[in-house]
């Protein structure tokens, strides 16, 4: 099994950056593609970006330019860092793992970014 455990998530006004975490433990030899998802209230969850364990990246359209997305395979840690935060941005942030071998995804358990205005 793999566990996801995400951090870096608060309040922060529009032009200002933050770093998402999200640490992996257990089977982490069976992650693949890593990416981080978000849910604004009242919308569907959205895909942000995406990571292969070879580092290759791609991002929404809507975060592009704004948004790096890194990972550490040493750490077993993904990295989002996010600069000129917009207000449109604010949602709870999942990190998302495909794991090979296994039925379902790993999941982390959410983050708020609250970006105000």
């Amino acid at each position: 099994q793999v566990q996801l455990v995400e951090s870096g998530g608060g309040l922060v006004q529009a032009g200002g950056s933050l770093r998402l975490s999200c640490a992996a433990s257990g089977n982490i030899f069976s992650i693949n593609t890593m990416g981080w998802y978000r849910q604004a209230p009242g919308r569907q969850r959205e895909l942000v970006a995406i990571i292969s364990s070879g580092g290759s990246t791609n991002y929404a359209d809507s975060v592009k330019g704004r948004f790096t997305l890194s990972r550490d395979n040493a750490k077993n840690t993904m990295y989002l860092q996010m600069n000129s935060l917009k207000p449109e941005d604010t949602a709870v942030y999942y990190c998302n793992a495909k794991v090979g071998g296994m039925p379902l995804d790993a999941w982390g358990q959410g983050t708020l970014v609250t970006v105000s205005s």
